[in-house]
């Protein structure tokens, strides 16, 4: 008897991998799902359609929320028309970058929240920091279950009269500040808003657009993930929309300079 026969017949080898094959060990599948072997149910590691910097502005009587219209397959710029900035209600206003599947998903859940205020009809419906406390949750439980949405999310809007921003990442980690971006926008566009508002006042609406039409204009040259079309959200006590597209201001003079490539 060679010395496979033997464990296969012995009490040691009793229910046991055929060999060649895996065992299925009691409670594996919660394991396997952690580990992401020989899983049933497979996660994301990554984004893969994904939209770049929003780019988040409170001014003295309102809030502008600013993004570009592309998403991206990867390095390809697949889609070149796609908002990701909305009205969420009259009061709320929202933008994503990220995974904009899932952004896509979360964003029914949030319809549906709004559709059940409109069913209730007692006048209440949910305000901006109603909304940015409720992502906190979502993001950080499913960061918690290791399957995360894959994106930041500014929100922004009128809570109690007063302008309200907020920023929102994958972790569920959270803040609330005068101006917020995401991706290449932490980078490039904070630093030209805050010397706009180095005095600690607040913008009036003209100059937090001009000054969202800059930033959008540099990140438009730096971030290859980035086009010339963007659109703006903008909350104030009188209304709530959408703006746009709108076109950067292009300048290329500059590549005439450029040598050696």
């Amino acid at each position: 008897m060679c010395s496979n026969d033997f464990f296969i017949q012995s009490d040691l080898w009793k229910n046991g991998p055929i060999h060649g094959q895996f065992y299925n060990f009691p409670e594996a599948k919660a394991t396997r799902c952690l580990t992401g072997i020989l899983s049933d149910k497979q996660y994301s590691s990554s984004p893969i359609t994904t939209g770049t910097s929003v780019l988040g502005v409170k001014f003295d009587c309102g809030v502008m929320i600013a993004a570009d219209d592309l998403i991206s397959y990867g390095s390809l710029a697949r889609f070149q028309d796609v908002q990701r900035v909305f009205k969420v209600n009259e009061k709320t206003i929202i933008g994503a970058s990220g995974e904009f599947a899932d952004f896509q998903s979360l964003k029914r859940s949030i319809d549906q929240k709004m559709v059940e205020d409109l069913c209730y009809q007692d006048d209440i419906d949910m305000n901006p920091k109603s909304l940015y406390n409720w992502l906190t949750r979502v993001l950080y439980n499913r960061r918690s279950r290791n399957n995360p949405l894959w994106l930041e999310m500014v929100v922004g809007g009128m809570q109690n009269g007063e302008p309200f921003l907020g920023h929102v990442d994958l972790r569920g980690r959270a803040y609330e500040d005068n101006v917020v971006a995401t991706g290449f926008g932490k980078h490039f566009a904070l630093p030209l808003v805050r010397e706009q508002i180095s005095n600690g006042e607040l913008l009036s609406q003209s100059e937090a657009s001009q000054v969202l039409r800059k930033c959008m204009e540099v990140l438009y040259y730096r971030d290859c993930r980035a086009i010339s079309k963007y659109s703006v959200a903008v909350s104030t006590n009188q209304e709530t929309v959408v703006q746009g597209p709108f076109e950067v201001n292009q300048n290329w003079q500059l590549a005439t300079m450029v040598k050696g490539y």
